[in-house]
């Protein structure tokens, strides 16, 4: 694998050699740090600047120059935090209408991945998913729709129905048909760094290094979406926060996430209400975990995360809107400061 490059993000006043990270507006940098240990340098111009400074592709529409909110919108009987809080399609979409005002996409899923979990029947995951999909599209709303799944029939089913992204925790190493799906839907997929299956992946997970080893995951699942057809533009990646990693794997993952950006790709955060932030934060049950999981999502704005993915989104969409203007970022809510 290439050897890895941590931009050092930065917010604010911007210096005289500073470029945008991943085209963000509110986001720079000036130095560089290889992930080999090395000093710190000034950020050489050419490809290496190319690719960390450039804006990512649009996805589903949505420009990538500012974080954007993806709200989660489960329908299952047994997610860590939400299982069960949406028994119906009509509860589904009222809940999809008041998250509407605030996310940019809606991520819909109907298997439970939290640790210890066990698989779905794609037959009942599709029950679960589709009419919702179906019902939000009829209900008039136009907000990009993620489908939460492992599975290319899910996937396929959820997109006929109107969703626009796959956000697959697995890779595509899960179902080997998922890849072939999304290069022939020509979709963007999220994929994400698992270590191990949500039954057995936090028993001990293990890692040298686990910033590097994520990012060099990820690298061969992005060559393996580019074999299958997929093309870069459409890929997001996502560091998995949670899945198989200690709370300490947690926090190096949160603490480097620049590094990520050397992918060249966009990258999804999900870490609202984890057990991390419960740990850190002091907040047993995972619905007292507001505070903290406000924090995680601005650290992630501040390291240039395009994606944010996050139950409580009215509330992230207020700390971001304040955390953008602070920073100088346009927004479509600025003020005159007095």
């Amino acid at each position: 694998m290439s050897a890895r490059i941590e931009p050092l993000a930065r917010s604010g006043r911007r210096s005289l050699n500073a470029l945008p990270l991943a085209g963000s507006a509110h986001v720079w940098f000036d130095t560089v740090r290889p992930w080999s240990g090395d000093a710190v340098r000034a950020v050489a111009r050419g490809p290496e600047s190319d690719r960390l400074s450039a804006l990512r592709a649009p996805v589903a529409g949505l420009a990538l120059d500012r974080p954007r909110i993806m709200g989660i919108l489960n329908v299952t009987p047994d997610s860590f935090s939400d299982g069960g809080d949406l028994p119906s399609v009509e509860a589904a979409v009222t809940r999809a209408r008041e998250m509407a005002y605030a996310a940019d996409i809606l991520d819909i899923g109907g298997e439970s991945t939290r640790p210890g979990a066990d698989p779905v029947p794609e037959t009942e995951e599709i029950a679960r998913t589709v009419p919702v999909i179906a019902a939000i599209r009829e209900a008039g709303l136009a907000t990009p729709i993620s489908i939460d799944t492992r599975k290319a029939a899910v996937a396929a089913a959820a997109l006929d129905a109107g969703a626009d992204i796959v956000n697959d925790v697995s890779a595509m190493s899960y179902d080997t048909a998922m890849a072939g799906l999304l290069a022939e839907r020509d979709v963007p997929v999220c994929l994400m760094h698992a270590q191990g299956d949500p039954k057995t992946m936090q028993a001990n997970p293990t890692y040298d290094d686990v910033v590097a080893e994520v990012a060099d995951y990820l690298e061969t699942r992005i060559e393996a979406a580019l074999a299958a057809g997929i093309g870069r533009d459409r890929i997001i990646l996502d560091p998995g926060i949670g899945f198989g990693k200690t709370l300490q794997h947690n926090v190096s993952l949160l603490r480097h996430l620049a590094v990520y950006h050397d992918l060249g790709c966009p990258i999804l955060l999900g870490a609202s209400r984890k057990r991390f932030i419960g740990t850190l934060g002091g907040a047993e049950a995972a619905k007292d975990r507001m505070p903290g999981s406000l924090a995680v999502a601005l650290h992630a704005a501040a390291q240039g995360v395009q994606i944010i993915r996050v139950h409580d989104v009215a509330q992230t969409r207020q700390a971001m809107n304040l955390h953008l203007a602070l920073n100088g970022a346009p927004n479509g809510t600025e003020h005159e400061a007095d």
